[in-house]
C-alpha cells in the first residue's frame, strides 16, 4: 500500500502511527506511545492522524441539511457517500437533491442502505432499488451493518451471526448484479468483532474508528475507506460532518472510483491498493 508520504523526517509522529497501521514499515516501536493519540471517548482524536492520507471525503444524509456541494469540493472533498434507504419503509428525504446536487458539482458520490435486521433481506433489496438509480459513474453501493441495540425501539435485538452474514450475503450479491458494481460494506468496531471478523474478505471494508487508527480495532483486516470522525467540519456544510479518508494513493483512488472521475482507465471497485 503506497501512500507517497514524504520522508519519515518529515512527517509528524501521528502520521506516523498511521503509516504502521496501514501495514507498512519503518515505525516499528512507536506503538508504545499510542496511549497520546486515543484520547477516551473523543470523537476528533483521529483527525490530526487521518491527515497524512491524500482522499478525503463525507458521508451525509438529511441532518446535514442543504449543501453546497461546490463549496465543498473546492475545500477538499474528494468524493461523498449519501444515505439513500434504511429497512424497508424509509428513505433519506434528501437524497435525490444530495445525489443530483454533489454530481452537478463534480463530487463522485455513492449510495448507501441501513440495514434494519427486524425486516425481511428481499425487501430491503427492493426498496434500495427503488431509490437508487443505476448510474455508471456512481461509486460502489454500500450496505450499512451495525447493531442499535436499545437505540433502536422497534427493533432493539441482535440476530444471531449465520443469521446475519445470510442477510448480508443475499443483499450484497443482488446489490453487485444489479448496479455492476461489487458493493462495500461499512461498519462497525462492536458488529465487526460479532459477526465480520472471519467472514466476506471479498468485499471492500469501510470502517469506523473515531479515538483509534483501524489496525488498532480492526487488526490486519485489510480497509479501503475509514470514518475517523464525526465532528469534522466542512465549508458548504452546515454543522458537523462525518469524514473519511481513502487508505490508497492518488493511483489507487483512481482505480477504485473508476467511471465515477469520468476515467475509464483501471476496473472501477479495483483493490489494487499495493
Amino acid at each position: 500500500m503506497v501512500l507517497r508520504l514524504k520522508r519519515f523526517s518529515e512527517v509528524p509522529r501521528l502520521a506516523c502511527l498511521l503509516v504502521v497501521a496501514l501495514g507498512l514499515s519503518g515505525c516499528s516501536g512507536f506503538f508504545a506511545n499510542k496511549k497520546s493519540l486515543t484520547a477516551s471517548g473523543s470523537s476528533s482524536a483521529m483527525i490530526p492522524v487521518a491527515q497524512s492520507l491524500r482522499v478525503h471525503g463525507v458521508d451525509v444524509s438529511r441532518y446535514q441539511g442543504q449543501i453546497d456541494w461546490h463549496e465543498a469540493r473546492k475545500a477538499g472533498t474528494r468524493f461523498a457517500y449519501i444515505k439513500a434507504t434504511e429497512g424497508g419503509d424509509h428513505a433519506d428525504e434528501n437524497f435525490s437533491l444530495h445525489w443530483m446536487m454533489a454530481k452537478d458539482a463534480g463530487v463522485p458520490r455513492g449510495a448507501y442502505h441501513f440495514y434494519y435486521w427486524c425486516r425481511p433481506v428481499q425487501d430491503q433489496i427492493k426498496w434500495f432499488f427503488e431509490h437508487v438509480p443505476v448510474e455508471r459513474d456512481a461509486l460502489p453501493p454500500v450496505l450499512d451493518v451495525e447493531w442499535y441495540g436499545a437505540a433502536s425501539e422497534k427493533c432493539p435485538k441482535k440476530v444471531p451471526k449465520e443469521q446475519a452474514l445470510k442477510a448480508i450475503q443475499t443483499f450484497l450479491h443482488a446489490v453487485e448484479k444489479h448496479y455492476g458494481k461489487k458493493p462495500m460494506i461499512y461498519t462497525t468496531i462492536d458488529f465487526y468483532r460479532d459477526v465480520l471478523v472471519d467472514d466476506l474478505h471479498d468485499y471492500p471494508l469501510w470502517v469506523r474508528t473515531v479515538n483509534a487508527v483501524p489496525q488498532e480495532r480492526y487488526g490486519d483486516r485489510r480497509w479501503v475507506l475509514w470514518q475517523y470522525t464525526d465532528q469534522g467540519r466542512v465549508p458548504g456544510i452546515k454543522g458537523n460532518v462525518d469524514r473519511n479518508a481513502f487508505a490508497g494513493n492518488e493511483e489507487a483512488w483512481r482505480r477504485f472510483a473508476g467511471p465515477a472521475l469520468g476515467s475509464d482507465s483501471g476496473k472501477p471497485n479495483a483493490l489494487a491498493l499495493n
